[in-house]
């Protein structure tokens, strides 16, 4: 920039400045203002390539509109959201040096958004050890909400208020002989666990069959065969979008004409981009309103944000477009000057917080009858069923 073209900016700056009502006092105001700024810090790891990378980037992308959202909002009052994002390929271990890398080296304020059952205990392991939360995990097992972990928020609800809303639909509707087919990690035991419970809750027996099988799917036929033997009339899964899809295919090929029931951590978006028109008729709950569904709120808020992005919208862009608002919201509510044990009050007291529409409860404990779960089924072309 030449000399005199800084000097116009300058004598139109001091103009602004002078037309605006600006004295040395206000000036000074500003500059106390301006000291007082805080930028907070997110750290998340999460799935940006491997086997829950669909997933992850949309839930992470959806976070990362909202934070852009925030710190819009925010920009005359100096409160900001740095939202710090490193890929852990769903693997724990990366997700637990992930953890110290946000921590230690980012100086990351809180832990947010981890992705994963063994990722979310890596990071609320980590939280802990430094003093600080773990906020919104997405898919972590229910154990992370009992009182051992009291720096664990959840935006979510837990794996039994979704086991138990699966349960009853399939009572309801006279279907007792369940069985279960999960990937055989954190989260298909997470899930197999929760649908015991909701069996049992609902005075049902034991499930007629139940199988883990090993993510590389090499023993999906036999274990697919030995359910199929015990003749259920809905099947449960508990994994994520590659297993599920070939788990069913296989078990429509092999005749099977019951009910296919899914957790929300399928991820609904993968899971048809994988299925096409064979996703019709499989009931899967969901944990958030309809990313479609512009008359609610929170929906609309999300559409208007996906609309000025490149991004497409998702039940998993909604959800982290929700947990990263009600974390803006909790940081706001805290103050700049807030430390990690006012930050974790804040968000214990958070027990009936809309964001839109939509209500969510921080501290729910293993479970939360209020809160809303929809199972829903995709048609061949694509459109939404309650």
């Amino acid at each position: 920039m030449d000399r005199s073209r800084r000097l116009l900016m300058s004598k139109a700056g001091a103009a602004l400045l002078l037309g605006s009502g600006w004295t040395g006092s206000s000036l000074a105001q500003s500059q106390t203002a301006r000291a007082a700024a805080r930028t907070v810090i997110l750290g998340q790891s999460v799935p940006l390539t491997g086997a829950a990378s669909e997933i992850g980037l949309a839930f992470a992308a959806g976070c990362r509109l909202y934070a852009t959202q925030f710190n819009d909002a925010n920009a005359a009052s100096g409160l900001q959201l740095k939202l710090v994002q490193l890929d852990d390929g769903y693997d724990a271990q990366r997700a637990a040096a992930n953890a110290r890398t946000l921590l230690v080296d980012d100086k990351a304020d809180l832990l947010f958004g981890f992705v994963g059952t063994a990722s979310s205990e890596a990071g609320a392991n980590a939280a802990a050890q430094q003093g600080t939360v773990l906020f919104a995990p997405f898919a972590a097992a229910d154990n992370l909400r009992t009182a051992a972990h009291p720096n664990v928020f959840h935006v979510r609800p837990s794996m039994a208020d979704e086991a138990i809303k699966i349960v009853r639909q399939c009572a309801t509707v006279g279907q007792n002989r369940i069985a279960l087919v999960g990937d055989d990690d954190a989260m298909g035991r997470a899930g197999l666990a929760a649908v015991q419970q909701a069996m049992g809750e609902q005075k049902l027996g034991a499930m007629v069959a139940s199988v883990l099988v090993p993510a590389a799917g090499v023993k999906l036929d036999a274990a697919l065969a030995d359910v199929l033997k015990a003749s259920p009339q809905a099947i449960v899964l508990v994994s994520l979008s590659g297993t599920t899809a070939e788990a069913i295919r296989k078990l429509r090929k092999s005749g099977y004409a019951g009910s296919f029931m899914a957790f929300s951590i399928v991820g609904i978006d993968p899971l048809y981009a994988t299925l096409g028109k064979d996703i019709s008729g499989i009931v899967i709950s969901q944990v958030v309103p309809s990313p479609r569904s512009p008359a609610i709120p929170i929906v609309k808020e999300y559409l208007a944000a996906v609309d000025n992005s490149d991004q497409t919208s998702s039940y998993e862009g909604l959800e982290g477009f929700i947990a990263a608002k009600a974390a803006g919201e909790a940081v706001r509510r805290a103050g700049r000057a807030f430390t990690a044990a006012s930050l974790q009050r804040v968000m214990a007291s958070m027990t009936d917080y809309d964001v839109g529409g939509f209500r969510i409860n921080l501290r729910p404990g293993l479970r939360d009858p209020q809160r809303t779960i929809d199972l829903i089924s995709i048609t061949a072309d694509g459109r939404v069923l309650r």
